[in-house]
C-alpha cells in the first residue's frame, strides 16, 4: 500500500509529532511505501494564487478554477504544487495529521488543500463524490484537540464532533472521490497524566496495522 501522511503542526517535538512517527514507522515497518509533508518545515505557503502556475490562461485577471483547469491541460502547475498533487495521487491511503484549531483545520492544511485538490485535476466535469478521481482511495483524519471528549459529544460544551468534522469529511474527502474511515482522534493531551500518550501511541499503531480491516464511516448520517 502506498500510504500519504501530511502533518500540520509548528511543534515538531508535539504529541501531534509523536502520532505522525508512530505511523511513519508503523506503515513503513510492515512493509508500505510511505511519503510524507510536513507542511511547516517544507515551509508551505498556504496562499493560494498566481503562484500555483507556470503559465496563465489570462495573465490579465486571475481566476482560480480557469486557471487550474488550464494548468491541469497544460501541465503548468508549479513544482511545489504538481509534487504534492503526485503525492496525493499515489497514495492508496492518506491520513491528515493536525490538531484542531477553530473547529476546522490549521490555515496551512487548509491551504494545502486549496492549492492542491486543484479543479480539472482532483474534480471537475461530473467527476464528484462516487465518482470522484480518487475513488477506491482511503482517507482519514488524525487529530488531537484542546478539550475534553466530553465537551465534544452531542450536547457537549463544543458539539457533536462528527458534526464538526462534517465539512472536512463531506466537503474536502468525499468530493474528490476518497473513502473515508472514522477519525483517530485524542482528545486533550495536553492535560492527560503523562502514562496515558504512551498508551495512546501504542493503541493507535495497533490500529493502523489493521487498517486495511476497516470499512469506510458513512458520513451521510451526519447532518
Amino acid at each position: 500500500m502506498d500510504v500519504l501522511i501530511v502533518l500540520a503542526h509548528p511543534e515538531r517535538n508535539s504529541f501531534n509529532g509523536a502520532l505522525f512517527d508512530t505511523a511513519y514507522e508503523t506503515f513503513a515497518s510492515n512493509g508500505h511505501q510511505v511519503q510524507t509533508s510536513d507542511l511547516y518545515r517544507m515551509n508551505f505557503d498556504p496562499c493560494s494564487g498566481a503562484s500555483n502556475f507556470t503559465s496563465r490562461k489570462n495573465a490579465d485577471y486571475l481566476k482560480l478554477q480557469i486557471e487550474e483547469i488550464h494548468a491541469s491541460e497544460t501541465g503548468g502547475f508549479a513544482v511545489e504544487i504538481e509534487q504534492e498533487m503526485r503525492k496525493v495521487e499515489a497514495a492508496d491511503l492518506i491520513i491528515l495529521r493536525f490538531p484542531l484549531w477553530w473547529f476546522s483545520l490549521p490555515a496551512i492544511l487548509k491551504g494545502w488543500v486549496d492549492r492542491v485538490f486543484a479543479t480539472g485535476r482532483t474534480y471537475g466535469n461530473g467527476r464528484f463524490y462516487e465518482n470522484g478521481v480518487f475513488r477506491g482511495k482511503r482517507a482519514m483524519l488524525s487529530l488531537t484537540t484542546g478539550g475534553p471528549v466530553e465537551a465534544y459529544e452531542s450536547g457537549g460544551f463544543n458539539g457533536d464532533m462528527m458534526s464538526i468534522l462534517r465539512p472536512i469529511h463531506r466537503g474536502i474527502l468525499q468530493f474528490v472521490g476518497f473513502d473515508v474511515l472514522a477519525p483517530a482522534i485524542h482528545y486533550g493531551p495536553a492535560h492527560v497524566e503523562d502514562v496515558q500518550r504512551p498508551q495512546w501511541l501504542a493503541e493507535y499503531a495497533n490500529r493502523l496495522k489493521k487498517i486495511d480491516d476497516e470499512s469506510k464511516l458513512d458520513v451521510g448520517q451526519y447532518v
